[in-house]
């Protein structure tokens, strides 16, 4: 055997999220919390206290979904510091068309 470990341990599910500002924080099963900046996440950043506040803890809390901000992150995502990687473009798209129904 070399080490390596030949299974991967499952990941902690999320069981709260808070939003402020600055910071997404989600609090894991495993007693664990994870912080990052908002800005990681354009639409969260962009988004009203009110449509951050509306999220759904998704795939049993292996993910967060935001419905008003159409915006879905993953808990593995998180825990490897991985920040949005939705296009430039994209965001432009989902912008203006924020800013026609406002």
């Amino acid at each position: 055997m070399n080490g390596m470990i030949s299974a991967a341990a499952p990941l902690p599910k999320a069981v709260e999220v808070e939003i402020t500002d600055d910071t997404l924080t989600v609090d894991l099963e495993d007693g664990c919390t994870i912080s990052v900046p908002i800005g990681w996440f354009p639409r969260l950043a962009y988004g009203t206290p009110q449509e951050r506040a509306n999220f759904q803890l998704s795939g049993a809390g292996k993910g967060i979904h935001w419905p008003d901000l159409d915006e879905d992150i993953g808990i593995e995502g998180l825990l490897l510091g991985k920040k949005s990687n939705e296009s430039a473009d994209s965001f432009e798209r989902w912008l203006g068309r924020r800013s026609s129904v406002q």
